[in-house]
């Protein structure tokens, strides 16, 4: 479905919000357990989320203006909603609210309660209620900033002027902070010095440690020059590149005089449509999460975006090295192979080694640019299993550490584990347990120093000789199937242009769907792009189950023939929805990437 016309405030479809519930309970409110009743009165705003998804971290800061601005009549609720099972854990999420500074009430649900309440189907999806305690919006994915801070005022002054608006403090109840010498560091770098150099990602800042990986020697920075910094590579002379994540920038910083420059991207986040390649200091770039020095450039682990770049210190340039920006487990050459949050990198001579979170993979490109992948099968299955790499599992992991004898050390984040793959015997092994959330290590001389992230700190260990034993464990993310009925489906993704905008049709068709499934074999017909925001696919009988990867993408621009340059926003999502063919089931699959299913 496509419709450029927005449905007016006052003859919007009338849907009771249902009540939030969650077994977690809240966050950030002093104690107190809000209901929707509590907050009538109120513009409700509820930002489903869970924290390891990049899409989701886009649309907190996306949300940040518009949360400071309305403060007085709108209340953003985050209903935490797990995809692994370590995010099902509370104090995970109680970490990650102060880890990425989240500024209003959350609401824990680990069982996706009131996820299926509101019949949610992608991280991040973003609710409207208005004062009255009606649904009047759904949006799905990232750009929507714009279009609810419209909708935002609109009910401002709809509810205004019905008296049915009440302007005051929200729920939102600050905790109190905590005083450590580092707050959720990222990565670390071994200095030409024998310091540390470590990314204090919650401070915005860097911090050198000494040699015992505990002393401050100095921090450099704060929140004007980074923003939730994370990777850090050191170049041939001693510099070092750092990934401002936030920022969408990479910055140099130099340990001898304490400078930091920015080398690469505009500040502003990459969309679909924006240059690939280019000057560096003129392509926007999409939250790089982690950099490596190899074969004379710096590679970039492309989080926001599914991708790994360059940038070339000679011609001072960037451009796109492997991926397509479709989320996924696709191995083959570098321009069509498919990442899904590649978080860390390692480099050796003959490879670059890549810890791709969201597939909870460990994966690889070779010299001659061909990804290959050492452990990991896709999206949804994840857990904590050693031997044969191909059945083993890791649990969203951040970080790989080449070490000495030719394997790696992968940093298994939500296992709270060091992980190693050997590529000599194909076997994992786990070389330590207890550790809290590790997202990086660094090799000193026969130790490996881990980044504790969710214990603040350096934790130094010895190499062992002999792996560590765990009991296998495998999951799946825990969401329902969607039953469909045999044969044919029909999939429309809604799309309403914000009030005020209309379709962007300047340069040829402004909008697109990509359609593609887990396993190949379910789809008989449909998959594939095009450019209408419905599609009927063709299922296949002898297939019962299966996810179907939907990836729509919207852009709209202010409406006004007066304005020769007006605003334009684009709006994406991607969706992985599992799907189980029974006789009772559906026909029609509607995704909403913004609007209401009429």
């Amino acid at each position: 479905m496509n419709d450029s016309a927005p449905t007016p405030a006052s003859r919007r479809a009338r849907v009771r919000a249902p009540e939030l519930i969650g077994r977690g309970g809240w966050l950030n409110t002093g104690g107190e357990e809000p209901t929707l009743a509590d907050l009538r009165g109120k513009i409700v705003l509820l930002d489903f989320w869970t924290f390891c998804c990049i899409n989701c971290l886009h649309v907190l800061d996306e949300l940040r203006e518009l949360e400071e601005k309305h403060r007085d009549t709108l209340v953003i609720v985050g209903v935490h909603s797990p995809k692994f099972v370590h995010e099902a854990e509370h104090q995970a999420v109680v970490d990650a609210v102060e880890r990425y500074e989240v500024h209003h009430p959350v609401l824990d649900d680990p069982d996706l309660a009131t996820w299926k309440q509101y019949a949610v189907r992608a991280w991040p999806t973003l609710v409207v209620i208005d004062p009255e305690g009606y649904v009047v919006a759904q949006h799905a994915g990232e750009g929507h900033a714009n279009a609810i801070r419209t909708l935002v005022e609109e009910l401002e002054a709809e509810h205004e002027a019905k008296g049915t608006l009440r302007r005051g403090d929200g729920p939102y109840v600050p905790p109190e902070p905590v005083a450590t010498d580092l707050r959720f560091p990222g990565k670390a770098v071994l200095l030409e010095s024998g310091n540390f150099l470590v990314s204090d990602t919650t401070r915005h800042q860097l911090v050198e440690l000494a040699e015992d990986g505990e002393t401050v020697v100095r921090r450099i920075g704060g929140p004007g020059e980074f923003r939730e910094p994370q990777g850090l590579t050191v170049l041939p002379d001693g510099k070092v590149v750092v990934a401002d994540t936030v920022h969408h920038a990479l910055q140099l910083f130099d340990p001898a005089t304490g400078a930091v420059e920015r080398i690469a991207g505009t500040g502003t986040q990459w969309w679909q449509g924006s240059p690939t390649s280019g000057p560096a200091l003129e392509t926007d770039l999409s939250s790089p999460w982690d950099v490596a020095w190899w074969q004379g450039k710096v590679w970039i682990a492309m989080a926001g975006v599914h991708q790994l770049w360059t940038y070339d210190p000679k011609t001072r340039t960037v451009e796109v090295a492997a991926g397509t920006t479709n989320e996924g487990l696709v191995d083959g050459p570098a321009a069509e192979a498919w990442f899904a949050q590649p978080s860390g990198l390692a480099a050796t001579p003959d490879r670059l080694w890549i810890a791709d979170s969201e597939t909870s993979a460990l994966r690889w490109i070779d010299t001659e640019g061909v990804v290959h992948t050492a452990v990991g099968t896709g999206l949804f299955d994840f857990g904590h299993r050693d031997g044969d790499a191909g059945q083993a599992l890791f649990q969203h992991p951040l970080g790989v550490t080449a070490l000495p004898d030719g394997s790696v050390a992968v940093s298994d984040t939500y296992n709270h584990s060091l992980r190693r793959y050997d590529p000599a015997t194909g076997e994992v092994t786990t070389l330590a347990t207890d550790l809290r959330e590790p997202s990086d290590a660094v090799l000193v001389g026969d130790d490996i120093v881990v980044v504790e992230s969710a214990r603040h700190r350096l934790t130094r260990l010895r190499l062992p000789e002999e792996a560590v034993r765990v009991e296998a464990v495998a999951h799946r993310t825990r969401r329902e199937a969607t039953e469909i009925a045999p044969g044919r489906l029909r999939l429309d993704v809604i799309f309403q242009a914000p009030a005020g905008q209309k379709l962007d049709e300047r340069y040829g068709p402004s909008t697109r769907l990509l359609v593609s499934s887990t396993p190949p074999e379910l789809l008989r017909g449909g998959e594939g792009t095009g450019t209408d925001l419905f599609r009927d696919l063709e299922l296949n009988p002898e297939v019962t189950e299966g996810v179907l990867h939907v990836s729509a993408m919207a852009a709209s621009c202010d409406d006004d023939p007066a304005n020769e340059y007006p605003a334009c926003h684009v709006h994406q999502q991607d969706w992985g929805v599992p799907v189980k063919v029974t006789d009772g089931g559906v026909a029609r699959l509607p995704l909403i990437l913004a609007g209401m299913d009429a």
